[in-house]
C-alpha cells in the first residue's frame, strides 16, 4: 500500500477570526440527510409492530434472526464462565477504577437560605429507567459496557437495559460483551442493534412471540451510548420523545506538540485513533515543523505494519485528518480549542499551563504517558465524549448525566409576605396580574383591581 501523508494546513503568519479559525479545522461530511430518509422507516416499524419488526431488521441488517432478542440470563453467565481469564481481570480492574470515579462523580442535595422563612433547596434525582447503546460495527466494545453501566448504576438509575447488535451465528451478542454484562449486574440485555434499538428503546416493543411475552422491552427515558451514523441519526430523531446523551459523530484525536516531542509518540496516538473508522479524526496541532516532518517520517514506517493499514490510511489521508502548523504554542492552543477535540492529548513542556489555557476538549490527556487508549480502557475516566466540535459546549457522559437537579421551593407565610407587594408589581408589570393575585389572596381580602399594593397594605389586610 502506499504510505498516508496527511495534508497540511498552515496558518502561520495568519491573524483568524474565531469563525476563519472553526472554518480552518479539519472535519468529516456526515451525510445525515440520507441517513434520515433510511432511519425514518425503521423507527416507524419499531414503533408499529414492536419484536416482529425487530427481527426482521436484524436479519435485514445483521444477517442473523435471533431466537431470543432478549438475551436468555443463562447465556450471559455462561460467557462469564467461559471468559479468558486475563481479560475478565482486565475488565474487572477496568470497572473497580471507573466505580472510583463515578462514586466521586454523586452530586450532593444542598439549600440556600435567602431569608426567614425563605429556602431554596436542590435534589438529584435519578432517571428511572435507561436505554445503554453499545456498538458492534468493526470492533468489539465491551469497555462502552462499562463506561455507560457503571455512572448509570453509581446515579442510582433503577433499570438499566443494553443493547447491542447479534455477532454469532445464534444470534447473540458478542460473549465479552455479554461477560461484561454479568460482571456488571446488567441481566436485561437485547440481541438489537442499530437505528431498530434506538427505537425500541424510545417506543419500547411488544412480543409477537411466545418466548417474548406480552411485552419484550418497556421504553426507556434517556439513551445513551455511541454508535454509528444511523444509530446517531435514530438517536437525534427520537430526541424529546426520550433524552438522550449526545448525537455522536466519528471519532478524533487532537495532539498539541511543541519541539520536545516524542515524534514516535505522536504518530503511534494519530494511528490509535485513526483505526476506529475510515472517517475518524487525526490532527497534530504543532509550531514545530520538525516534528511535523519526524511524525510524517514516523507514520510511512508505521502504517504499513499495522493490523488495519488500509482504514489508517484511509482515515489518515482524509478530510478529517491533518498536521495543522502554527506560529507558536498560543496559537496551537487557540487551534485546539476551536477544533474542540473529543480527545485532546498535550505533549508540550510545562503541560498544566496549556491544560488551564483549553477551554473546549472532550477529554484533556496530559503529558506524554497519557495516551488516550488509557482513557478509552483503565483510566477510571469515561470514553463516551462530545465530538464534532460538540466539546464547546457539552460534556463527556458520567454520573451527572444520569440526574436530574430539581429545585425544592420553600417558602412559609413569613417568607411570602415579605415578597407579596413586589411579586405584585412584577407580575402587573408583565400584564399578567392573575400571577400577582396567587400571592396576594393569601393575605387580603379582595386581591382584585388592585394594580399595585405596598407592603403596609399588605400587612393591613393579612388575614
Amino acid at each position: 500500500m502506499n504510505t498516508p501523508t496527511m495534508r497540511i494546513i498552515d496558518l502561520r503568519g495568519k491573524r483568524l477570526t474565531r469563525a476563519e479559525m472553526l472554518a480552518a479545522m479539519p472535519r468529516a461530511e456526515m451525510g445525515t440527510d440520507e441517513a434520515t430518509e433510511l432511519v425514518q422507516p425503521i423507527l416507524d416499524d419499531v414503533k408499529a409492530r414492536g419484536a416482529a419488526a425487530l427481527r426482521d431488521f436484524e436479519e435485514k441488517f445483521d444477517h442473523v434472526r435471533p431466537e431470543h432478542l432478549r438475551v436468555p440470563a443463562e447465556a450471559m453467565t455462561a460467557a462469564l464462565e467461559e471468559l479468558d481469564p486475563a481479560v475478565r481481570a482486565s475488565i474487572e480492574e477496568s470497572v473497580r477504577r471507573s466505580r472510583a470515579v463515578a462514586a466521586s462523580q454523586v452530586p450532593e442535595d444542598f439549600h440556600t437560605d435567602l431569608a426567614p422563612g425563605a429556602r431554596v433547596a436542590e435534589r438529584w434525582i435519578p432517571v428511572q429507567r435507561v436505554g445503554l447503546y453499545v456498538p458492534g460495527g468493526k470492533a468489539v466494545y465491551p469497555s462502552s459496557v462499562i463506561m455507560n453501566a457503571v455512572p448509570a448504576q453509581a446515579a442510582g438509575v433503577e433499570s438499566l437495559a443494553i443493547a447491542t447488535p447479534p455477532k454469532t451465528a445464534d444470534g447473540l451478542p458478542d460473549k465479552t460483551i455479554l461477560a461484561t454484562c454479568a460482571i456488571l449486574g446488567v441481566d436485561e440485555v437485547y440481541a438489537v442493534g442499530g437505528a431498530q434499538a434506538i427505537a425500541m428503546f424510545a417506543y419500547g416493543a411488544r412480543g409477537t412471540e411466545p418466548q417474548d411475552g406480552e411485552v419484550l422491552c418497556e421504553p426507556v427515558d434517556k439513551i445513551t451510548g455511541p454508535g454509528n451514523i444511523f444509530v446517531a441519526t435514530a438517536k437525534r430523531m427520537v430526541s424529546g420523545i426520550v433524552g438522550i446523551d449526545a448525537v455522536a459523530g466519528p471519532t478524533e484525536i487532537a495532539i498539541i506538540a511543541d519541539a520536545g516531542a516524542n515524534p514516535e509518540y505522536l504518530a503511534a496516538d494519530l494511528i490509535g485513533q485513526a483505526e476506529h473508522d475510515e472517517l475518524a479524526g487525526s490532527v497534530l496541532i504543532t509550531d514545530s515543523e520538525e516534528i511535523a516532518t519526524k511524525t510524517q517520517e514516523s507514520l510511512n514506517r508505521r502504517v504499513p505494519r499495522t493490523k488495519h493499514a488500509e482504514r489508517v490510511a484511509t482515515s489518515l489521508t482524509g478530510r478529517q485528518s491533518g498536521i495543522i502548523l502554527t506560529d507558536g504554542l498560543g496559537q496551537s492552543i487557540d487551534a485546539a480549542n476551536a477544533y474542540a477535540a473529543e480527545h485532546l492529548e498535550i505533549q508540550t513542556a510545562d503541560a498544566d499551563a496549556v491544560v488551564k489555557r483549553i477551554r473546549n476538549a472532550g477529554a484533556i490527556f496530559r503529558g506524554p504517558y497519557s495516551p488516550v487508549p488509557l482513557g478509552d480502557y483503565m483510566s477510571g475516566s469515561n470514553h463516551v465524549l462530545p465530538t464534532s466540535g460538540t466539546a464547546r459546549f457539552a460534556a463527556g457522559l458520567g454520573v451527572h448525566t444520569f440526574m436530574k437537579p430539581v429545585e425544592v421551593i420553600e417558602y412559609d407565610e413569613e417568607g411570602l409576605k415579605a415578597l407579596a407587594a413586589r411579586i405584585n408589581t412584577f407580575a402587573v408589570s408583565e400584564d399578567l396580574p392573575g400571577h400577582g393575585e396567587c400571592v396576594l389572596t393569601r393575605f387580603v381580602a379582595d386581591p382584585y383591581d388592585k394594580a399595585t399594593l405596598d407592603q403596609q397594605e399588605i400587612e393591613a389586610g393579612l388575614k
